[in-house]
């Protein structure tokens, strides 16, 4: 496989298959977060979303429609389209999904070099939406797996998560009304491999650093800052941890402490 991100996309949902595909009933329907979403929940999101690309990739009258129901409840279709797959009997939203994102694997790698796909957003390479799809994947998977009692492994995949968290710096100050600040800040990341990874200039005054899945998992707002191993440096490093999100949308509640769960 040519493009290293849809590898990334792919490995994440294998694993995510992994862990539901043998649940009996009482295991597709254990609560995995606050809001009440079961594990078919995030399964029929995730299969919703790999549709919702494929669309955008082919265009035509199936994505307009889907922009046309986004434009109608802008901050509701999302939850409300997973609300009527996750009324599908679970072996066949496993079927489907599994055919939804295999089929979107082969889509997006025959994506032309430098062709930018519609999307709700701002149009994307194919390198973009596989990198927002795998995040999407890598964020899901962490819900699913606390509420099963699996420990995921921690693996390089999580660059890509990282990376759009810091790419996202702008859009998660907007989503809340905010103004971000003019200011460079720079990033380094410790992966699980031992590997640091870097964004932005060396000399900026402002900076984050830390652990990379611990940033991923702030940035997935899948923890509160006081449970990660992430640090600020300066104002515009500190303001931006306290509204760093990866994904679109609203950001919703902000995640507990763990000590308070």
């Amino acid at each position: 496989m040519d493009n290293p991100v849809i590898a990334d996309l792919v490995a994440e949902s294998e694993q995510l298959d992994g862990w539901v595909a043998d649940l009996d009933d009482a295991g597709w329907e254990t609560v995995t977060t606050p809001e009440g979403w079961t594990v078919a929940h995030q399964v029929a999101h995730l299969m919703w979303t790999d549709r919702a690309s494929l669309a955008a990739i082919a265009g035509g009258q199936e994505w307009d429609l889907l922009v046309s129901v986004a434009q109608k409840d802008p901050t509701g279709f999302v939850d409300s389209e997973t609300e009527r797959l996750v009324e599908i009997a679970a072996e066949s939203l496993l079927h489907h999904w599994r055919d939804s994102r295999q089929r979107l694997e082969a889509a997006l790698g025959a994506v032309p070099d430098g062709t930018k796909i519609a999307w709700f957003g701002p149009p994307m390479s194919a390198t973009s939406m596989a990198t927002a799809r795998h995040m999407e994947t890598w964020a899901h998977s962490h819900d699913v797996a606390e509420a099963l009692g699996i420990e995921v492994p921690r693996t390089d995949r999580v660059r890509n998560v990282c990376h759009l968290g810091v790419r996202t710096r702008g859009f998660a100050y907007m989503m809340r009304g905010l103004e971000a600040p003019d200011v460079d800040v720079r990033v380094e990341l410790t992966g699980p491999s031992g590997d640091v990874w870097t964004w932005g200039p060396e000399g900026a005054e402002n900076r984050v650093t830390g652990d990379a899945w611990d940033f991923a998992l702030l940035a997935t707002r899948r923890r509160h800052r006081s449970d990660v191993d992430v640090t600020a440096v300066g104002d515009a490093a500190d303001g931006w941890l306290d509204v760093v999100q990866t994904f679109a949308g609203l950001p919703g509640n902000d995640p507990k402490p763990l000590a308070d769960r």
